[in-house]
């Protein structure tokens, strides 16, 4: 993307170390603007970007003077066009995004035009993190057999992948077994700034970028500002394409004070995530700042950042100070690059001390870092924090609230000399790029494993335990300081370098113990350190599934229970038979540091980012085809040539009003996307298995829908399909089924007898609709079932832009009205008007209720279609389709 005409004439020269570099200067720019010193620090860097893009058409003078006059009100309804530096995705989220651009490659030779046209413009890092399963685990070759069932399962996507980064120009992937894609990007991939080579000049710039996971906001911490959006706004942004937002409102979060002996950045993060939840954050920036910064490490920063959307946040942005610079020259970047940072952070007033004046911002919470406690969140949101001396009698209610009073009930396990209990822990995972960023968790773990093993404690006998760092350099401190063996002796083994079990690749568990808890109804539960833990999602047998962090983890996996009161209640005996407590085996703050002050070095940084895109063996083996466009393989279970272009004209139509629709579901509030989206394990009885049953793939080949999102005949028919969903049209039937004309069928078999019937199809929920992770699929699917509209109380920010992307119209309640207060049974008729005279942003919809029995509502519905671009984008069918079209048209 070229820059702008810089109308305002900031661009201004900066030397550092000999070197000289050209930026767009906020000082030159407060000459127009007026004061913005007290601008939010997140904001600086939105200011920045329009200032180097300003080009009169896209970015004006008027876009560049509303950020300056932001200060005034402290929010604004102003419109902006941002452009990101760089891409990141991981791999369930990357292989679909690279079908897309592969099929919008073919859909170009179709209409007659060139396929070189189809390339990122902004530059693209894919990490595969996200397909490793921890299929073997407590044992020493655990890591190597998961290594090599995550080839074997995906050898079709590898393939693709690979030729993907050789087809596409500015596209970069990390091999599997590197880390976690977040972990990876402040590690090593983010530079905090930016540069490129334009006309013989170097340009410096905030280094910015979105992501296709939600997580990506965790280089927020790193003073990057960066967020989650869906694959389709990524594609988009990688296309050329700018994201659209209105200025946002930035909540600051005051840090005061320092964490007490005994609490980790877990407790700290879930505190945090209850208080901005209460608070109400949704499509808001969260900007850290006070004196209690200065007691928080950059991983501390990071694991608070992570959990942005846990707290729904679109981010929450540390300033660079010298805790930035510490870290990156800690873990290898570049000299002068560090230099460059610290140079151009204090040139832009971008840099944080404690004894500058704050920002102002839209509202400010403050936290007092030594009220924290130990905490864990669940059983089933993250946001539910629950202290750790209240989580046993908080499991005891769950757990009578689901089965009634007596919860003493023993379920015999087949072949062995123990039965399984409700509250039994039968999931402990140290994993996801939340914790495992953290090396201060990691080294109490180790050290929690240490000294209970040395006082003979082992881990219960049917906890699943695993450990999944999200990159190498966490085996090479933990290894230095002698703690992987005490892990490995209590069964917390390597299984791999990835997500694992935060996004439902837990692995099954032993069949005995699944027939255990079917067949009594057992209410068991999952212990990880990671930052999800909606129903559904981490295995289907855990009911109760808790975030802590990886010492808890530890602590439970030995426990065995979560009905346990861990302060007050014997964890196990040691040699001598003598009660041992949690006290007992907890490290002290100083312990931990002294292990870090010498197992962890600069050097393990270099020597595992020296080689970071060559990969394993198994990587390099790989054989892949060449070619602009791709060859599909109409056999292929994994990689499909999707639907979306099929009959594309070059020319978009109008708009249309949706008549005579049929709702498919009536959902409740917070709907998250793993809800509406495939993800996790594929039933041999689902459609989706039967799709892969009918190509002759075993069932235990199915792998997981993550891994099948390059194949849209397997994601449509797992599209709302989760086992936990409830459509209250099927009253008292859990999991994925609605109704065909009085019939309960699955979802996808109803839709596509509506669609047979050339029937339009609608969804009906409540608040917060699309919350969690940023599946694109959850939107693909959605428009693929026939599904026009979504209307709803509330929408996750993430999800509803999706819906746009992908021609779906989201529709909002107004007045207080509900899908309860308009009684909405399914059975209904609805009629929505007024759309095809045109859309406007935040305009009224009107929609027509039509029940059985004659009776007829009419009521206004908010459209969720919020700027001029978005409009745009549902005109064409699709966020692709606008791109495409204008690529093709400026190619002729």
């Amino acid at each position: 993307m070229a820059l702008g005409k810089d109308t305002l004439k900031t661009r201004r020269q900066l030397k550092v170390n000999g070197k000289a570099y050209d930026y767009y200067s906020l000082e030159e720019a407060s000459k127009t603007l007026g004061d913005i010193s007290r601008l939010p620090f997140s904001l600086k860097v939105l200011l920045e970007n329009l200032l180097r893009f300003e080009d009169n058409r896209s970015v004006t003078v008027d876009d560049i003077k509303a950020m300056g006059s932001w200060l005034k009100d402290c929010r604004s309804d102003r419109e902006i066009a941002y452009r990101p530096a760089r891409v990141l995705m991981q791999d369930f989220t990357g292989v679909p995004a690279v079908v897309d651009l592969a099929a919008m490659r073919q859909a170009m030779v179709d209409m007659g035009g060139d396929p070189k046209k189809i390339n990122p413009l902004s530059p693209v890092d894919l990490v595969i993190d996200h397909s490793v399963m921890v299929d073997s685990y407590g044992g020493p070759g655990s890591f190597q057999k998961n290594v090599d069932l995550e080839f074997e399962r995906n050898g079709e996507r590898y393939a693709f992948l690979r030729w993907g980064q050789k087809a596409f120009d500015n596209f970069r992937v990390v091999p599997p077994g590197t880390g976690i894609c977040h972990q990876v990007n402040v590690e090593n991939l983010a530079q905090v700034v930016w540069t490129k080579e334009e006309e013989g000049v170097t340009i410096a710039y905030p280094d910015t970028l979105v992501g296709t996971d939600s997580h990506t906001t965790m280089v927020n911490g790193l003073s990057v500002l960066g967020w989650g959006v869906g694959g389709i706004e990524a594609e988009a942004a990688m296309l050329g394409q700018p994201v659209s937002m209105v200025i946002p409102e930035v909540v600051g979060m005051k840090m005061t004070g320092e964490m007490k002996e005994g609490t980790t950045a877990t407790d700290l993060v879930l505190t945090i995530t209850e208080i901005l939840r209460a608070h109400g954050v949704v499509g808001k920036f969260v900007e850290f700042y006070g004196s209690g910064l200065d007691n928080l490490t950059l991983a501390d920063q990071a694991t608070i950042a992570n959990m942005a959307p846990e707290y729904g946040a679109t981010c929450g942005f540390f300033p660079v100070d010298a805790e930035t610079i510490r870290y990156l020259r800690f873990t290898g970047r570049d000299e002068d690059r560090v230099a460059l940072v610290e140079a151009y952070a204090k040139a832009q007033g971008m840099w944080r001390e404690t004894n500058t004046p704050d920002p102002v911002f839209t509202a400010s919470l403050e936290l007092d870092l030594s009220t924290v406690e130990p905490s864990l969140a669940g059983p089933k949101r993250p946001q539910d924090r629950i202290s750790l001396s209240n989580l046993a009698s908080k499991s005891i209610a769950t757990i009578k609230e689901a089965v009634g009073e007596d919860i003493t009930k023993t379920a015999a396990v087949a072949g062995k000399d123990y039965g399984l209990n409700h509250g039994d822990v039968m999931i402990a995972a140290i994993t996801s790029c939340t914790n495992t960023s953290n090396p201060s968790v990691l080294i109490g773990a180790g050290l929690v494993a240490k000294k209970a093993y040395e006082l003979g404690l082992t881990v219960k006998p049917w906890v699943k335990t695993s450990l999944a760092p999200g990159s190498q350099v966490v085996t090479d401190y933990l290894e230095k300081a002698g703690l992987q063996d005490y892990l490995n002796k209590l069964g917390f083994d390597l299984v791999g370098y990835g997500c694992t079990t935060c996004i439902g690749n837990s692995g099954p568990l032993a069949d005995e113990y699944i027939d255990a808890i079917d067949k009594e109804g057992l209410q068991v539960a999952a212990v990880l350190s990671g930052n999800r833990n909606f129903e559904g999602r981490v295995s289907p047998q855990t009911r109760l599934n808790y975030l802590a962090s990886p010492p808890l983890v530890v602590a439970y996996a030995l426990a065995g229970n979560v009905t346990l009161d861990l302060l007050n209640d014997p964890i196990g005996q040691d040699k001598a038979g003598k009660d041992v407590y949690l006290k007992d085996i907890w490290p002290s703050s100083q312990e931990i540091a002294e292990v870090s002050g010498y197992a962890l070095t600069p050097e393990m940084f270099k020597d595992r980012y020296s080689n970071v895109f060559e990969g394993p063996e198994e990587w390099k083996k790989i054989e892949t085809a060449t070619g602009l466009t791709y060859d599909w393989n109409d056999q292929s279970t994994y990689v499909q040539y999707p639907p979306f272009f099929e009959g594309m004209s070059r020319e978009a139509g109008g708009f249309s009003d949706v008549t005579g629709a049929r709702p498919l579901l009536v959902l409740a509030d917070n709907i998250t996307t793993d809800h509406i989206s495939p993800a996790g394990s594929i039933k041999a009885d689902s459609p989706g298995g039967s799709y892969l049953t009918e190509h002759q793939v075993r069932p235990v080949d199915f792998n997981s829908y993550g891994s099948r999102r390059g194949n849209h005949h397997v994601m449509m028919r797992g599209t709302f399909a989760n086992i936990r969903i409830k459509n209250e049209m099927v009253d008292g039937i859990e999991g994925g089924f609605s109704k065909y004309k009085g019939e309960t069928m699955p979802v996808y078999d109803a839709a596509m007898k509506y669609m047979a019937d050339e029937t339009p199809l609608v969804v009906f929920g409540g608040k917060e609709y699309g919350m969690g992770s940023s599946r694109d699929w959850a939107a693909k699917g959605t428009r693929l079932l026939g599904i026009k509209a979504v209307i709803v109380e509330s929408f996750e920010r993430i999800h509803r832009s999706n819906l746009v992307g992908m021609g779906v119209l989201p529709l909002q309640f107004k007045d207080g009205m509900t899908r309860q207060s308009l009684k909405i049974t399914g059975d209904e008729t609805i009629d929505l008007s007024g759309i095809a005279d045109g859309i406007k942003p935040g305009m009224d919809v009107e929609c027509r209720i039509s029940r059985p029995d004659g009776s007829v509502e009419n009521i206004k519905l908010l459209c969720r279609i919020d700027t001029a671009d978005e409009v745009e984008y549902y005109r064409h069918g699709g966020i692709l389709h606008y791109v495409l079209r204008n690529l093709m048209n400026d190619a002729a």
